[in-house]
């Protein structure tokens, strides 16, 4: 804009109007310089984590007739990545994410490739589970996103409590999808597509990820701090998301005996639903505090899928109770991430989160098994039992158990 003062003729800028900063706490996380980028990238990989179980299952079950050799292929891969995920995490958080992410990213693509052709020529049986195990050295991608959310925000508990809120609400959104996408491509393409597509997005998502190194948390100095599980209160969190599992992997499995398993898409999307809610409250002063409520209010939710099925057995019930139920999921697992991040060490985020989520898939695993002995010896009615105990011992171990240590 020209101006004159005196007899001179000056150049001012033009004055632009203030913009009013949003209310929405979302769209100021995603503000976030870089954040779109790495998150879309994130997205991308992490929607096959919900598709390789499914995709697998319908592959080696359609190509050798046997569920029973489905199952114990992909309960391999899930001891396989219990086993070597903690030792991805620690590579992650020494090295740098983009360093250790795609080549191990490459890896577990190379191991879903060979699992699929293995499949398809008829190879012997322990090829199956030597290519599924290959998988297993897929890197943590939400702990990775959580990781760089918690660098970017760093000392600011608002933001961070929304991040990990959005990041609930991402994991239940690729949940719910993942296996409905996976049928989806089995059924309409070829039995092997599943298994295809998500090699090819996982290895996509994770190469635009990593290219973004602007939000890449710094590799901290090597240091003698040993493993998260030392942290007091670390071991004690984790046991409650083995029960956490538990809780999951048992209700899946009790209402897919009971009403198919497109039902429990509604679970997962109440969840999703209130992940996102409860990413707009305030963040708890009292973190353990809010764990222990978060953790009561899931037992008793729980309660209501098996109050349906006793009491009413009508399908529409069974859907109320579950979407109910769903809703308590994204706070206790906000939470519960909250905390592991208050408890780990900077330099060891990667690894305390994939401990984390180790444990929930171990009580996945684990309330699969009892679950499913409920369902056979006892009914399907009494399998929801299962849960609603599991979540109980979750409150009662963090009640006694978990501690926050003063300055964290």
């Amino acid at each position: 804009m020209l101006a004159v003062s005196g007899d001179l003729l000056v150049i001012a800028p033009r004055t632009a109007p203030a913009r009013r900063a949003s209310t929405n706490p979302y769209r100021r996380l995603l503000a976030t310089p870089g954040a779109r980028a790495f998150t879309a990238g994130n997205l991308l990989a992490r929607l096959p984590m919900g598709m390789f179980s499914v995709s697998a299952v319908i592959m080696i079950a359609g190509s050798r007739g046997s569920y029973a050799l489905a199952g114990a292929v992909t309960a391999t891969g899930l001891a396989a990545t219990a086993v070597v995920a903690p030792w991805t995490a620690r590579l992650v958080d020494r090295y740098g994410q983009a360093r250790v992410a795609v080549p191990a990213t490459a890896i577990a693509t190379l191991g879903s490739l060979a699992l699929l052709l293995c499949v398809h020529f008829g190879a012997p049986s322990w090829t199956l589970f030597a290519s599924y195990a290959a998988t297993a050295t897929t890197p943590n991608t939400g702990g990775m996103s959580r990781a760089r959310w918690a660098h970017l925000h760093r000392g600011d508990p608002a933001a961070l409590h929304t991040a990990n809120s959005f990041e609930q609400a991402a994991d239940e959104l690729c949940f719910m999808l993942g296996p409905a996408l996976a049928a989806l491509l089995c059924a309409a393409l070829f039995p092997e597509a599943g298994t295809l597509v998500g090699a090819i997005l996982l290895m996509a998502g994770v190469l635009i990820f990593a290219a973004q190194r602007a939000t890449e948390p710094p590799v901290a100095p090597r240091t003698h701090a040993g493993t998260p599980l030392r942290t007091r209160g670390m071991p004690a969190l984790l046991a409650a998301f083995l029960a956490t599992g538990a809780v999951f992997g048992a209700m899946e499995v009790v209402t897919i005996a009971h009403a198919g398993g497109a039902i429990l898409a509604l679970q997962a999307a109440g969840s999703c639903v209130a992940g996102l809610l409860y990413g707009s409250l305030r963040p708890a002063a009292d973190i353990r505090r809010r764990l222990l409520i978060c953790l009561a209010g899931m037992t008793t939710l729980m309660s209501l899928p098996l109050l349906a099925a006793a009491s009413a057995d009508s399908l529409p019930a069974l859907a109320g109770a579950l979407l109910l139920a769903g809703a308590a999921t994204a706070p206790t697992m906000v939470t519960g991430m909250t905390l592991v991040q208050r408890l780990t060490p900077e330099s060891q985020l990667n690894e305390g989160m994939t401990l984390a989520v180790t444990a929930l898939l171990g009580g996945i695993a684990a309330g699969s098994a009892t679950g499913g002995w409920m369902v056979e010896h006892t009914g399907q009615v009494t399998g929801y039992v299962v849960p609603v105990c599991a979540a109980a011992l979750a409150l009662t171990v963090a009640a006694l158990g978990v501690r926050v240590p003063r300055g964290r």
